[in-house]
């Protein structure tokens, strides 16, 4: 029995498993293909991970250490839906979720100062950012939007876009122009295995201790250091609130605080600490008492006043919002409760907002709930600088046109924690003035940085079998498509300067006679990309870890109105399969509107198309015939189901997720009834085509009919499964005909 793995996770792809994930176990009952959940959501994780403080009934198996051994193993199969990657408040409110439902779960100790705290603080570490991705994603990344969704795309183009105004722009985005990562960055190739440490050593006291044991460094791995100097990044948030006060635009700040859970909340913190500086220095002692942290945001401090006295904190709140009538606007998150971009460091997620802000012509939203110009903050040079190629090209020529633009697909280096992803357990905030040093076995010194107080060093790492598997992926994917293929790598990056011996080296292990294969910086091959975007044609973007993260959201939000519609596959270094289902950035605001009204707007392709490999998969692997039927099946159904428009509305009382499954279940069904490879198969769906064709009237009344109430789901990071099953399948005919199955 082959079997798919399909991850059970958070928030809106939760909620749309309840409905799909019964229509897909019933449509494989009996062909040789099973499929089994496993919990790796946020709060099934923080279960997990403290078994001994909750009652046996409470306790959840580690799935994602499960995982973590099935990806090495050849039958490896995994369906993974996007999951929380949780911030600090983010996970806070996760655990007092579960302790008010009985979870007698330790609190996260913020502050450790015994060794107990901080070895619990080490225990939620796990669950902080991206946890999973990590563990998961032993391969490198295939991602790009299926050959039917595009075409569908370009046919019934999204109408998202806003044009960017004839009379000119004031947006741009700004970035550090040296003492940044980029500009810091050191790297070097090692030559042979062996073991290593990182030092700190005081310029102070002369004290040198280790603060990093036991790295296992691997023959010809690239390894990195860099340093964020945060006397350099106040003065650069300094000098943009200055402009924005000056232009009349928006300000806003754009990091990833979820993925680089530690470098980013910092630097997040400086810029709230630099913009609201007037009323927390002036209360910079009262906020050290009640430990309010601004590397959580505004609304870590905000909350926190309710541990003063009340003249007091309503003392401090006036003193905030006084800081809006001299400080420049700030981009909005939420107008109508007032929450803006630095308020929680989750909130604004950069590969998801800089796509945006193109979408939108160069405009963020205000106080007032109006679109208007801004200053995007990218502190680091690294990927800042090809945002601003395309916000000036969209300046310069207009707003692009999903109807007639073309695609940009990414093979992504990322197997093996790759690079600044895999950063956390070596990311270091400077005690003092002095260096870190990364020191082999044998005490010789590889590489040193130093640093000031409170600067952010940071050591990266990617293996040469990656590198190597990454090459080949890129070059298999220019043979099936035909499309140019662009290393995004920046010769005068240090970092990339050593990718870029490997990536000649490894090219000439394959024949790439007649294709087009470049090298440009991500400047340069952003500009590339999108002279060809505009002339409707594609290429392939082939990237390192992070940019992998950016471009996929960034291209498939212009070109499908959202990256949940594009195919991401994995191909595991030991044989096996990890299909990927789109990204989840906007997954709280849809929990949100169907809590509200009942309407769930999340868009399942992601899923559907992420199916269509699996069952490939199992075929290829095990020569499992009705897998492969399967897969064309559904790959037929998701082209009728783009065909006939029935994508989930964003507004309440049109069709949701819930039906847009129902007419997949629908196309799916009348494509296995019409094949003649498998009789069986053909009679067995035949009755299944013809109740769904009879009752489809039916069928969508009662799911229509569940819409416009609010909905209790029994909690937002861990639903009741029985109340967000019963939510997600409301119509009793379609679970008739499904369960009959």
């Amino acid at each position: 029995m082959a079997k798919i793995i399909w991850t059970k996770i958070d928030e809106a792809p939760a909620l749309a498993t309840h409905s799909l994930l019964p229509v897909v176990q019933a449509f494989t009952k009996g062909t040789g293909v099973e499929v089994e959940t496993a919990d790796i959501s946020l709060a099934g994780r923080i279960i997990a991970n403290f078994p001994e403080y909750l009652t046996e009934e409470q306790r959840l198996p580690d799935y994602l250490s499960q995982l973590g051994k099935l990806v090495f193993e050849p039958e490896a199969n995994i369906m993974k839906l996007p999951n929380i990657s949780a911030s600090i408040p983010q996970l806070q409110a996760a655990l007092e979720e579960l302790q008010s439902k009985g979870y007698a779960l330790p609190d996260f100790p913020e502050e450790p100062e015994t060794d107990e705290e901080k070895a619990l603080r080490a225990r939620f570490a796990v669950c902080l950012g991206s946890a999973v991705n990590p563990v998961l994603r032993e391969g490198n990344s295939d991602r790009r939007a299926a050959a039917a969704v595009k075409r569908n795309a370009q046919k019934n183009p999204h109408r998202m876009m806003k044009p960017w105004p004839e009379s000119g722009s004031k947006t741009r985005v700004s970035y550090m122009h040296g003492s940044d990562f980029y500009g810091t960055e050191i790297s070097t190739t090692v030559p042979m295995a062996i073991k290593a440490r990182i030092d700190f050593k005081s310029s102070i006291t002369g004290e040198q201790v280790t603060v990093k044991d036991g790295l296992q460094l691997k023959d010809g791995e690239i390894i990195d250091c860099a340093v964020m100097n945060v006397a350099a990044l106040r003065r650069f948030f300094a000098d943009q609130i200055e402009e924005a006060r000056r232009e009349g635009v928006l300000l806003s700040l754009h990091l990833k605080a979820t993925m680089m859970k530690v470098s980013d909340p910092i630097m997040f913190g400086h810029c709230v600490s630099v913009y609201y500086a007037a009323a927390l220095d002036k209360h910079a002692e009262a906020l050290a008492e009640i430990g309010a942290n601004v590397n959580n945001g505004l609304q870590d401090v905000l909350d926190k006043l309710d541990r003063l006295p009340a003249d007091k904190k309503a003392e401090i709140e006036a003193d905030i919002q006084a800081v809006y009538a001299s400080q420049p606007a700030l981009a909005m998150v939420d107008s109508g409760k007032g929450i803006t971009n630095l308020h929680v460091p989750n909130n604004v997620i950069i590969d998801a907002s800089m796509p945006n802000i193109v979408r939108d012509g160069g405009r963020m939203w205000n106080w007032d709930g109006e679109l208007q110009d801004c200053i995007a903050m990218v502190p680091d040079r690294s990927y800042a600088r090809m945002y601003a190629e395309i916000v000036e090209n969209a300046a310069k020529y207009g707003q692009f046109d999903p109807a007639t633009m073309g695609s940009v697909a990414n093979v992504g280096l990322m197997a093996k924690k790759a690079e600044e992803y895999g950063s956390h357990g070596t990311t270091f905030e400077a005690p003092e003035a002095g260096r870190y040093i990364l020191i082999d076995a044998n005490g010789r010194e590889i590489l040193r940085r130093r640093v000031q107080p409170g600067d952010i060093f940071r050591m990266g790492r990617v293996q040469v079998g990656p590198i190597r598997d990454w090459v080949k992926l890129a070059v298999t994917r220019a043979n099936a498509s035909g499309s140019p293929l662009v290393f995004w790598l920046d010769a005068e990056r240090a970092h990339d300067r050593q990718l870029i011996r490997k990536v000649r080296h490894y090219l000439e292990e394959h024949y790439t006679e007649g294709m087009d294969i470049r090298i440009l910086d991500p400047v340069h091959a952003m500009r590339f990309s999108l002279e060809r975007i505009r002339r409707g044609e594609d290429t392939i973007a082939v990237t390192g870890n992070v940019l992998r993260d950016y471009l996929t959201d960034l291209f498939p939000i212009l070109e499908l109105g959202t990256s949940a519609r594009m195919l991401s596959i994995v191909p595991l270094l030991n044989g096996g399969g990890l299909f990927e289902t789109g990204a989840g950035g906007s997954a709280p605001k849809h929990v949100q509107q169907f809590v509200k009204e009942g309407h769930l707007r999340w868009d399942s392709l992601g899923e559907y198309c992420a199916l269509v490999p699996a069952f490939e998969h199992i075929a290829a692997s095990s020569g499992n015939a009705t897998a492969a039927l399967l897969a064309r099946t559904l790959d037929d159904a998701i082209g009728d189901y783009l065909e006939s428009g029935h994508s989930p509305s964003r507004r309440v009382n049109e069709i949701d997720n819930r039906g847009s499954t129902f007419y997949l279940a629908l196309f799916w069904a009348r494509a296995l009834a019409s094949q003649d490879e498998d009789a069986d198969v053909k009679a067995r769906f035949a009755a299944v085509a013809e109740a769904l064709t009879a009752n489809e009237a039916k069928i969508n009344a009662e799911l229509l009919a569940a819409q416009g109430a609010p909905v209790d789901l029994g909690g937002y990071f861990k639903t009741d499964d029985a109340l967000a099953g019963a939510a997600m399948r409301p119509s009793a005919t379609l679970n008739a005909i499904i369960d009959g199955l």
